[in-house]
């Protein structure tokens, strides 16, 4: 059964890039960061409500859910809103090469000479998607789209460690997380000055980037991890690639072939230098 839950949970989220982008089209990053963050937190709210409680804990989420949702997503969301969706899911995908960069202040981990290898060889395939396989001239049709696609995985690095020091339950977690989160988002978009209700074709994509980038999809790997943690992780390598077929499919991107060498070094520094 935790195979089935990672097979799950792999194609869900291979097919979230798309969402983002299509959702974009109706409707600004804040807004569908508002909605998105909405409905996971009526999904985990359900989900906790048996074994709902307050304890001092769970004030963690007061900072923790300015990382994320708020920061991590409202970054995210820009950066696909700017670049195509095959480039900000690259960019995106160095989050690990981020964790073992942030690991060594923050942990205080030392690199092996593998590990430095992975680093060098992911970050080249990024330099690759950012240029469009142009690295000599360092041409960036977008840098603040390319920084900002960056900026999220620095991001999520930085959550998963401060995760390493949350022990709770993963629903209690999630709720507390995005109702701090849902709160800041609301006030920020309000002081935006763009509150606006968006078509329903956007309420519908954020809908499903919360139940299933967001939600329910965590549930599932969160299963498949405890059951067979080897599979679960080989298996995401697929998750990138995978999502350039959805992207080509569902948003029409003409997929690159310097985005798809950039990715695969981006994959294969990750493993070469998996501790």
């Amino acid at each position: 059964m935790s195979r089935k839950h990672a097979v799950g949970a792999v194609l869900l989220w291979s097919t979230v890039a798309s969402a983002f982008k299509l959702s974009l089209r109706y409707m600004s990053p804040l807004q569908l960061l508002l909605y998105a963050s909405l409905t996971s937190l009526i999904v985990f709210g359900f989900l906790y409500s048996r074994e709902f409680s307050l304890r001092k804990e769970n004030l963690r989420s007061a900072y923790l859910g300015l990382i994320n949702p708020l920061l991590y997503y409202t970054v995210l969301f820009s950066a696909y809103d700017r670049l195509p969706a095959q480039e900000a899911q690259a960019l995106n995908y160095t989050w690990p090469l981020m964790l073992v960069l942030l690991s060594i202040p923050l942990l205080g981990k030392r690199p092996g000479a593998r590990t430095v290898l992975g680093l060098f060889i992911g970050f080249l395939g990024a330099l690759v998607v950012a240029t469009k396989g142009n690295i000599t001239g360092l041409n960036f049709s977008d840098p603040v789209g390319v920084a900002l696609g960056l900026g999220s995985a620095v991001i999520w690095a930085s959550y998963w460690i401060l995760n390493l020091r949350d022990d709770r339950p993963l629903i209690e977690k999630m709720f507390w997380n995005f109702l701090f989160g849902f709160a800041y988002v609301s006030v920020v978009l309000a002081l935006s000055g763009r509150p606006a209700v968006p078509p329903a074709e956007g309420l519908v994509g954020a809908a499903y980037v919360g139940l299933f980038e967001m939600g329910i999809t965590f549930l599932l790997w969160y299963r498949a991890v405890e059951g067979d943690m080897a599979f679960a992780s080989n298996l995401a390598y697929l998750v990138p690639f995978l999502s350039l077929f959805f992207i080509s499919l569902v948003v029409g991107e003409g997929i690159a072939p310097a985005t798809v060498l950039g990715l695969a070094m981006i994959v294969g520094g990750i493993i070469i230098g998996k501790r």
